[in-house]
């Protein structure tokens, strides 16, 4: 220590005071020869050294021998401070750190504290340190790691369980899911967090989902329900779904684990070559397992190569509506390949006889109606001299051997090019044509207003099978679950039903044993198919056993509807009851 007052010793230590505690700082002054001219005192509460080397005018190297001696320094917990044996090199160090322009650094001054200190040495020489308690700061940063650690554990730990589980916050917005709840969706962690059920599913069970939720939420009480659950791959999946609200309150969470029964389902025996000695879980009535999650996308799944073969079948047609006619006697003809011509997308009437023919152009000519193709039925006596005397416009004579694909790529490319017609069928082509419905069916049954129902609870996969029978040209009609599916087939009579077996209301198995219920009295039967996510035995034999007379399995595709039809709906003796 001196006795003289160094340069600067004339600074207004009031100001400075006053500046300490306003900021929240205790402040340290020095001049070019390291020597204090202010310490505030609030540096007492960070250092227990004695007033006395506060003074202006001490050194501060003898400043940072008391801190050292106190063993209370930076860097260190006072159990473990005075292991430090090398004092001198402590304060040669610390004694570089103020000669620096800058310095700063976070130190750990105690077991609990930590302090924030800046040094500047200004170009006057002067050098200024001030001190901050940040121990509440770092206490918070090392509860945020501590609980990022914790939270990283606990989603290891629930991305390791074999059965979904999923977290909403008091929004019912989802903020945890394990791998096997995406896998059910299809899905990324990142593609579910932050939203809720009414952006992965059906709003009919969004809604179903929500109220369950909110009911635990609000209550507390579990909620327990056996669910199928169709995953986004197709496969069925057999779940006990139980949910828990967990937390305190305001800060609610609601916790949903889905418990994975399908091997109980489904049985042991024979699984990947392996039989099991527990027994197998005899299911009595599936009704118990409640629809629940559809997430199969059947155009995430769907064959491509069948799509690229059924281009032509299902390609969108023209916006331009040319106009079609067709000369046919069979009223029969008319009723099926008219409304099937339009829902190709062409303005088509017909006309009977070669008199009708030539009024209908004299009226098209008088009003300015162009006609785009002529459509001339093969089965007329005096077809190919219709077909001859038609010279102003594009004509196509029906041959022997056409689908309907075949139909519609020629009529369209007549439409469009002017081209396409083939004379190769003769006036002598018989009736039996590949595209139209024959006048009379087995045991004269009258030809259906709609040709196939199709029994499907999944929008997703109407829409497929809409875009599929409309490009085959068959008419056909929906329902959403199967007591609709029973009254379309009172209504319409089909020659075809598609039957999914999974469906609210009444399923598949149900609502096949209402038609043929229904059929005991009547001389023919309707075939019905049953629609499988996976071909399940369980599944096949209770078709079988519910009247069901074959099966598919999704992903469906043009060919397989078409194979379909083509196998129980040409007419044969042996599908006729009895």
């Amino acid at each position: 220590m001196i006795d003289v007052a160094s340069f600067g010793a004339n600074i207004q230590k009031s100001v400075l005071e006053a500046m300490s505690d306003a900021l929240g700082l205790a402040i340290l002054v020095c001049d070019k020869n390291d020597e204090i001219i202010f310490a505030a005192r609030p540096i007492l509460q960070f250092y227990p050294i004695p007033a006395q080397f506060l003074e202006t005018g001490t050194r501060l190297r003898d400043f940072l021998a008391a801190v050292f001696d106190s063993g209370v320094r930076n860097g260190t917990a006072p159990e473990t401070s005075r292991r430090h044996s090398n004092r001198d090199e402590w304060i040669s160090e610390h004694l570089s750190h103020h000669w620096r322009e800058r310095f700063e650094v976070v130190e750990r001054i105690g077991r609990h504290r930590w302090i924030s200190l800046r040094k500047r040495r200004l170009s006057n020489g002067l050098g200024i340190v001030s001190i901050t308690d940040v121990s509440e700061q770092k206490k918070r940063e090392e509860q945020i790691q501590l609980d990022l650690e914790r939270v990283e554990l606990t989603e290891g730990i629930l991305d390791c369980m074999p059965n979904p589980i999923c977290v909403k916050d008091r929004n019912l917005n989802y903020v945890a899911v394990n791998k096997a709840f995406c896998a059910i969706h299809g899905m990324t962690p990142e593609a579910i967090l932050g939203r809720s059920v009414w952006d992965l599913l059906e709003p009919e069970l969004a809604e179903k989902f929500e109220r369950s939720d909110r009911a635990t939420l609000e209550t507390g009480a579990v909620h327990c329900q056996p669910e199928q659950i169709v995953q986004a791959d197709g496969e069925d999946l057999w779940v006990v779904t139980r949910k828990f609200r967990v937390g305190g309150p305001g800060k609610y969470l609601l916790v949903t684990c889905m418990n994975d029964v399908t091997d109980l389902v489904v049985g042991y025996a024979g699984r990947d070559g392996v039989t099991s000695g527990r027994m197998p879980l005899e299911v009595k009535d599936y009704n118990a397992f409640v629809p629940a999650q559809n997430c199969y996308d059947p155009f995430r799944s769907i064959d491509m190569q069948h799509l690229v073969e059924a281009g032509a079948i299902i390609a969108p047609v023209s916006a331009i509506r040319h106009r079609v006619l067709l000369v046919t006697p069979s009223a029969v003809l008319e009723q099926s390949l008219v409304p099937l011509l339009r829902r190709w997308g062409l303005d088509a009437c017909a006309v009977r006889t070669r008199a009708e023919l030539t009024a209908f152009e004299e009226v098209c000519a008088a009003r300015g109606i162009e006609i785009a193709a002529l459509i001339v039925d093969g089965a007329m006596p005096e077809a190919q001299d219709v077909v001859s005397n038609w010279t102003a416009l594009p004509s196509l004579l029906l041959a022997r051997n056409w689908t309907a694909s075949d139909l519609r790529a020629r009529v369209l490319a007549l439409c469009c090019k002017g081209s396409g017609g083939d004379i190769a069928g003769a006036a002598s082509a018989p009736a039996d044509w590949d595209i139209i419905v024959p006048d009379i069916l087995p045991a004269g049954r009258p030809a259906p207003d709609v040709e196939v129902v199709v029994a499907e609870d999944n929008e997703i996969n109407q829409f497929v099978f809409a875009q599929i029978l409309e490009g085959l040209g068959i008419s056909y009609r929906i329902a959403a679950n199967g007591e609709e599916a029973v009254r379309l087939w009172q209504q319409y009579r089909p020659n075809l039903v598609l039957m999914d077996v999974s469906m609210p209301v009444m399923n598949g198995f149900d609502a096949a044993r209402a038609i043929r219920a229904a059929e005991k009295s009547a001389a023919f039967q309707t075939p019905i198919i049953a629609v499988t996510a996976q071909a399940l035995d369980i599944d096949i034999d209770e078709s079988k056993a519910a009247g069901m007379d074959d099966h598919i399995t999704k992903p469906i595709s043009p060919d397989m509807i078409e194979a379909v039809y083509r196998k129980f709906v040409v007419p044969r003796p042996e599908r006729m009851a009895g």
